[in-house]
């Protein structure tokens, strides 16, 4: 017999043996057996131990936080990191906090807690070179249960260490990177974030852009650097030494911007923007909250039936619909799956295009739908109003979107819902290329500072469809839904009224559009309801 053969053989004998053994053991002595057949599973491994779920309890939240403040005044970053959910960010953070924005001495004194939100005041010291300066500020933290541990910990965010740290800001004290500004408005008066709050960004992007060719010297001082991508510029917490301002002078005209933003702030939520057709000046902007942020510039929002300004002008030169010619405004039309329906179902029976405009008809624009390329609308936008191509204002802003859309979502587009986008800037430029015919890129610093390029659209409206715009505005501004915000108005004006559904809002964003002279504004009123009544009084105070 092979070597191999007999090996498996007196195996086989052996686990025979071991398994009667194994079975009068059984019998002899059951627990026995029973411990033994754990041991053989890992009886040898740690018990599971019990980890505490549920929010922590009011001592865990006080003694957490007290703990936290404690390490990290007294320069422990190691264990102060180690209270937290986020060891390594905190490390990063509360390293930087004392190395980068070079604060020591701190003091940090909890308040009282509120639920797992405990609030706490810092009082510490930046040294830099020869400089000591205090430095006081307010912030929080919220301790949270850890999932692994059980623990109490301090829930991280960069807001910890500073309520207008975001994620991937950071703090540094030095030079500033650009010298402090004075800016002035259009005659020369000064321009201050104390005077008018809702330019607060505006100014700070100003001096990141122009601070150096405005030819001021850079100070000292502590500032919040922005995260690569941020839209936010940098923002300075605390001046060590003033620097030398440059002046720089923009396109406000300081009577109108102190009109807008007496006008916005009736209104919880509003934005507002004027500007000049003739040179595409920007001559105010205001926001509400006027701390909040820049909406009138870099908003998002769908424009609603103020897009039938564009889509007007589109069917105007596609010969799909004219002033004075019949048109049809039935209660609903359906297209691509979807049924669409006009404001309480109304319709205008045997009506012209005139007036499904001055009504703000629907079915009107969305009928036409099946007569349109998926990319005549975008290409209107662009190529004729300048939308999507790049502004450069001179400050961050968003120029528009009318992306190319097929079936219900086309259609929805030339009524200003889908995946339209604009802003107020937006807006009152479409107004202005209505009043002139010509697209002139907004801007709130001359180009010829740095030689900067605006953005040029490849065409000029067509003189019969300018004329035409131009009375299909002005019929809206008379008789029309914009009619009672511009009663009382004279000479060269026309507007167009919008209402935005949103989901998940009671009531729709009110927009308004118009155009007075050489002036143009536009407002958006967010959950305000119909425009008309809403973002219509706003503009037209800019207007009168």
């Amino acid at each position: 017999m092979r070597s191999g053969a007999r090996a498996a053989i007196v195996g086989a004998v052996f686990a025979a043996m071991v398994g009667v053994a194994g079975c009068g053991g059984s019998q002899d002595d059951a627990s026995g057996q029973k411990d033994g057949a754990n041991n053989a599973a890992g009886d040898d491994k740690p018990a599971l131990k019990h980890v505490k779920t549920g929010p922590p309890s009011a001592a865990e939240v006080k003694t957490t936080a007290a703990a936290f403040l404690a390490a990290w005044s007294q320069g422990e970053t190691a264990k102060a990191a180690a209270l937290t959910d986020d060891s390594e960010a905190a490390t990063a953070a509360l390293t930087g906090y004392r190395k980068q924005a070079h604060v020591d001495k701190v003091s940090l004194n909890a308040g009282q807690p509120s639920g797992r939100s405990v609030p706490f005041s810092v009082s510490a010291e930046i040294s830099y070179g020869s400089q000591h300066v205090p430095w006081t500020y307010e912030s929080s933290l919220t301790v949270a249960r850890d999932k692994a541990t059980g623990k109490a910990v301090v829930g991280w965010k960069p807001s910890v260490v500073h309520p207008k740290l975001g994620a991937g800001d950071t703090l540094k004290t030095g030079e500033s990177e650009a010298p402090p500004i004075k800016a002035v408005d259009r005659d020369g008066a000064e321009l201050t974030a104390a005077d008018h709050p809702t330019l607060k960004t505006v100014l700070a992007g100003l001096r990141e852009r122009y601070g150096k060719k405005a030819g001021g010297t850079a100070g000292v001082e502590t500032r919040i650097a922005r995260a690569k991508g941020s839209k936010s510029p940098d923002e300075t917490l605390k001046v060590l030494s003033k620097g030398t301002p440059g002046t720089l002078r923009t396109t406000i005209d300081g009577k109108l911007q102190r009109t807008a933003e007496q006008q916005v702030s009736k209104r919880t939520k509003a934005s507002v923007v004027a500007v000049k057709p003739s040179t595409g000046e920007i001559l105010a902007l205001a926001n509400s909250p006027a701390n909040g942020f820049n909406s009138a510039l870099q908003g998002s929002y769908a424009p609603g039936s103020t897009m039938k300004v564009i889509t007007s002008a589109t069917l105007i030169e596609k010969g799909l619909a004219a002033y004075g010619k019949p048109h049809p405004c039935p209660k609903y039309f359906t297209y691509g799956g979807w049924k669409f329906q006009n404001d309480k179902k109304f319709e205008i029976k045997n009506g012209t295009f005139e007036q499904s405009f001055a009504r703000s008809c629907n079915t009107a624009f969305i009928s036409q739908a099946p007569k349109l390329k998926d990319d005549d609308l975008a290409k209107e936008a662009r190529d004729v109003f300048g939308i999507g191509l790049n502004w450069q204002t001179g400050v961050p802003s968003f120029d528009g979107s009318v992306p190319v859309q097929s079936a219900a979502s086309k259609a929805a587009s030339l009524i200003g819902q889908g995946s339209v986008r604009m802003n107020p800037l937006n807006m009152a430029s479409v107004a202005a290329t209505a009043s002139t015919g010509t697209f002139r890129q907004p801007y709130l610093v001359s180009p010829s500072l740095d030689n900067r390029t605006l953005a040029k659209a490849t065409k000029t409206m067509k003189p019969s469809t300018h004329q035409q715009l131009r009375q299909l505005m002005h019929l809206t501004a008379t008789s029309g839904t914009a009619a009672q915000a511009m009663s009382g108005m004279t000479g060269d004006f026309g507007a167009k009224t919008g209402s935005a559904e949103v989901d998940n809002q009671e009531k729709p964003n009110g927009w308004f559009t118009a155009y007075h002279g050489d002036l143009a504004a536009a407002g958006v009123v967010p959950e305000g309801g119909h425009g008309g009544d809403t973002a219509g009084p706003i503009v037209a105070a800019l207007l009168r």
